[in-house]
């Protein structure tokens, strides 16, 4: 079963040690980078990713309330340890984790940006019904938009 862990003292060693394959590490922050950027700003909410005791992954999401009209919820990064991967962990660590965050915020929208060249990614977000919106971010990354419906109907 996919369990979401909040990082703490406790799992933070552990978190420390996922990574990625050679050829995914441009695509994303490390985990300590993630880490260090949630412990200086407080609304990005990183996770660990458990398929029962054993860590399989991380995530890190947050609201930002200044975006858009009412505010955007982002999952912002999200991994599977290279370890873990091709074992059918992504899909289902996704749809868990996008439930928890539907369910923590209240919002309509989960909001996310990738490199286009992340085929692998693109094609898992697609699943869950993630779409582009024809926005990019700072990092000139395309943004991809899920509506709850959408998200529903998917499941």
């Amino acid at each position: 079963m996919i369990r979401l862990l909040p990082a703490s003292k406790k799992n933070r060693s552990d978190l420390l040690k996922l990574s990625l394959l050679p050829n995914q590490t441009h695509f994303i922050e490390s985990v300590e980078d993630c880490l260090k950027e949630a412990d200086a700003l407080s609304l990005w909410r990183p996770v660990g990713i458990y398929d029962d005791d054993t860590l399989i992954g991380f995530a890190m999401y947050g609201l930002w309330k200044k975006e858009g009209d009412h505010g955007r919820v982002w999952l912002d990064r999200f991994l599977i340890d290279k370890s873990q991967q091709n074992k059918g962990y992504g899909k289902k660590a996704l749809i868990a984790l996008i439930q928890h965050i539907f369910e923590s915020y209240g919002y309509d929208e989960v909001y996310l940006s990738l490199y286009e060249d992340n085929t692998v990614a693109l094609n898992l977000y697609k699943k869950p019904g993630f779409s582009f919106n024809g926005e990019k971010d700072i990092h000139n990354e395309r943004i991809m938009v899920l509506k709850k419906t959408a998200f529903q109907s998917c499941l």
